[in-house]
């Protein structure tokens, strides 16, 4: 017996209050698309500790959530909950049973209320990412889509600014003498924090003003292995010249003022990975293959779909962590207080939000830049735009990453989050992996290659 059954073991048929909440079923007359109909419907409210389960409420104020409308809607054994492509106003959560999900694809996946992931929406954007049907009798929880919007607002005004406050640690580890400290310097801004190199600087400031292709490519010639970079990549399977590009001049002329500043930034980034300490210089290493790995997806995926330049994707991807150097760097600093790895690694999700936006910002890079970090792993969020926004990638590029790692486990399914609904043609494999990029392969290859 799950904790929801506890509160309605008894079920009737619901009277409405004089004050009706806005929540309005998914086989109601206004909806698109037709549903099944519920066989009860309950209006009597949850428990804050019960709503403060489920995600994101669990981070969101106490008051703001005990006050959420919300109806619990049961269903028949068989029902249609709601179609994909289906736009709805609401978001449903699990609360018993089992339901199947068929995506746009030739495979279905099941989800229990037994499973941890029930504490996720079975939806969150404005449209279904699948049609859901009732494997067994269920029982649905549907609130007001407007708290996910509420949700995205407040993380849009915290990515604005940089503030220099306390940083929330979990709990396991918020009396730990290392991370009390690290949470010290980065109040008081008293981090290390690297810079870039003297190339990618001079041409970021000269790109400030009018620049001709024949001074960029003398500041860009400064550094040898940028020059071999660029060539590379300009002759690569990404862009596919129709002749052989030989020279750094050829380059720049072939990708533009722009995209090369965007990718010699990118190239440099690289030297900012670098550890003395070989255990933490390991994991400086995996960071950056990681990080490689999202910049490619995210590059891709921006080609694939013609909405964000790919170069700022590919460049946006490579900055989702990079919140976590300062991290190694103070540990490198205090060596006998740093915990061991495993509990370092259980920090750094909480940890590299702020830090990385603050390194971003303190490196000069654009504002919609700076809140990647912040947004990378917010699943939930719903960008402003009802096209694929730049975060909405990386969002998406993330996701995929961890599909077939450990913590596949914890994350929501790729079409049960805001972003995925944007996407073009939005297919998914019978693993689950997005169709675009596994016929891709190849340029991803290419992209890892270029950076590596």
């Amino acid at each position: 017996m799950n904790w929801f059954t506890k509160l309605f073991s008894k079920r009737t048929q619901s009277i409405a209050p004089k004050k009706k909440p806005d929540i309005t079923p998914p086989n109601h007359p206004n909806s698109s698309l037709s549903c099944s109909e519920p066989v009860f419907t309950e209006h009597t409210k949850l428990s804050l500790t019960a709503l403060k389960k489920l995600a994101p409420l669990r981070d969101m104020d106490d008051v703001y959530v005990e006050q959420l409308a919300h109806t619990t809607l049961g269903y028949a054994q068989g029902s249609v909950i709601f179609r994909l492509g289906q736009k709805t106003h609401l978001v449903f959560y699990l609360l018993e049973g089992s339901i199947e999900f068929q995506p746009d694809s030739d495979n279905r996946y099941t989800l229990s209320a037994e499973s941890s992931l029930a504490n996720l929406p079975l939806n969150s954007g404005k449209i279904c990412g699948a049609t859901a049907f009732a494997k067994t009798d269920i029982t649905i929880l549907a609130i007001s889509g407007e708290f996910i919007c509420r949700w995205s607002g407040q993380s849009r005004q915290q990515a604005v600014t940089v503030e220099l406050i306390d940083i929330e640690l979990p709990e396991q580890i918020a009396g730990n003498r290392f991370f009390t400290s690290f949470s010290e310097a980065y109040r008081e801004n008293k981090l290390s924090l690297s810079s870039l190199p003297n190339v990618a600087l001079k041409l970021k400031k000269a790109m400030e003003r009018d620049l001709g292709i024949n001074e960029a490519v003398k500041i860009i010639g400064m550094d040898a292995s940028i020059v071999a970079k660029l060539i590379q990549l300009t002759n690569s399977p990404i862009y596919l010249p129709i002749s052989p590009i030989t020279s750094c001049h050829m380059a720049v002329t072939r990708l533009g003022l722009d995209q090369t500043r965007k990718l010699v930034m990118g190239i440099s980034l690289k030297q900012l990975f670098r550890c003395q300490n070989p255990q933490l210089m390991a994991k400086m290493q995996t960071l950056w293959k990681n990080s490689l790995y999202i910049s490619s997806l995210s590059f891709i995926l921006a080609q694939e779909d013609g909405t964000v330049n790919p170069e700022d994707a590919l460049l946006a991807g490579l900055v989702c962590n990079i919140g976590t150097i300062p991290i190694l760097h103070f540990a490198e600093q205090y060596p006998n207080e740093y915990p061991n790895l495993d509990v370092l690694d259980s920090a750094i999700p909480f940890l590299n939000p702020p830090v990385g936006s603050l390194v971003l910002h303190t490196l000069g890079f654009a504002p919609e830049l700076a809140c990647i970090p912040k947004h990378a792993e917010d699943w939930f969020y719903e960008s402003e735009s009802d096209q694929l926004s730049l975060v909405d990638i990386v969002i998406l590029a993330k996701l995929h990453s961890y599909f077939g790692t450990n913590r596949a486990k914890e994350i929501p399914y790729l079409n049960s989050i805001p972003a995925y609904a944007k996407l073009k043609n939005n297919k998914l494999t019978p693993d689950f992996s997005l169709d675009v990029l596994h016929k891709a392969q190849h340029r991803i290859n290419a992209a890892m290659n270029f950076l590596s």
